[in-house]
């Protein structure tokens, strides 16, 4: 196994890059930390180990037919995100999806910005059994660092598309999805009354302001999750584990 420990070698300098948007986008690569990932069976571009790690772990990513490196600690150091780092970072190739391959139920989200909400999100979503999740262009990126590591491993299973937001709707109905957006409009229904068709699309909104309102007025239906004590609102993704499950009972028991 190689071992870098010049901040000129070129190997360490793309990896450095793909803590940029820009690189990752350009490169179609993305950086995954921690030992958990060397449990999952999606075989990495690189395994990256910290110099000095134990063997055991080094054990573990036997099975991952890919290149591996260590870094010396001082390089390691400057592209780990985490400040207790396990000493291990997996580069992954970005999933190439198709919208046309949609599947019949669908999170979108509009303008979602914090990287963490995203993470968990796509890990609730991957729980309850979606596997599509369409973002307004604008969003935080889903292969920042946060919400990789936020996401708990279900960023490797899960199809994830950007589109700009004023295409999303046609986008939508175009392919026959009814089109529910949660919404604090005066028309709008708690979730438990929502009717659910064949192809269903759930619109969730960013977190200081919801969904816009040039897709509310396209809508088919806009719901609302009752609020029963003093608290103002729910986070997003709270509010989207609550729908997703809902509708996962509901589709379960057809």
């Amino acid at each position: 196994m190689d071992i870098i420990t010049s901040k000129d070698n070129e190997v360490y300098k793309g990896l450095k890059k793909l803590k940029t948007k820009k690189y990752r986008d350009l490169e179609q690569l993305f950086l995954a930390e921690g030992r958990k990932f060397l449990e999952f069976k999606e075989t990495p571009k690189m395994i990256i180990f910290k110099e000095g790690i134990a063997e055991e772990v080094v054990e573990m990513a036997k099975d991952h037919d890919c290149k591996k490196i260590m870094l010396g600690e001082k390089l390691f150091k400057e592209l780990t995100s985490q400040e207790n780092s396990q000493g291990v970072i997996i580069c992954y190739n970005s999933k190439a999806n198709q919208l046309d391959d949609l599947t019949d139920n669908v999170v979108v989200l509009n303008r979602v910005a914090d990287p963490g909400n995203l993470g968990t999100i796509i890990r609730v979503a991957d729980a309850a059994g979606f596997k599509d999740i369409i973002l307004t262009k604008g969003s935080v990126d889903c292969y920042n660092d946060k919400t990789v590591r936020s996401s708990m491993g279900s960023i490797l299973s899960m199809n994830i598309y950007y589109i700009e937001e004023e295409k999303i709707v046609d986008l939508l109905k175009n392919k026959g999805y009814k089109i529910v957006v949660t919404a604090l409009e005066e028309d709008s229904i708690p979730y438990t009354k929502m009717k659910l068709e064949k192809k269903n699309a759930f619109i969730f909104g960013n977190e200081g302001d919801g969904v816009s309102q040039s897709i509310i007025q396209l809508s088919d239906e806009k719901v609302i999750i009752p609020i029963y004590g003093t608290a103002e609102s729910l986070n997003v993704a709270m509010a989207t584990g609550i729908l997703l499950y809902d509708v996962r009972n509901r589709l379960e028991n057809r």
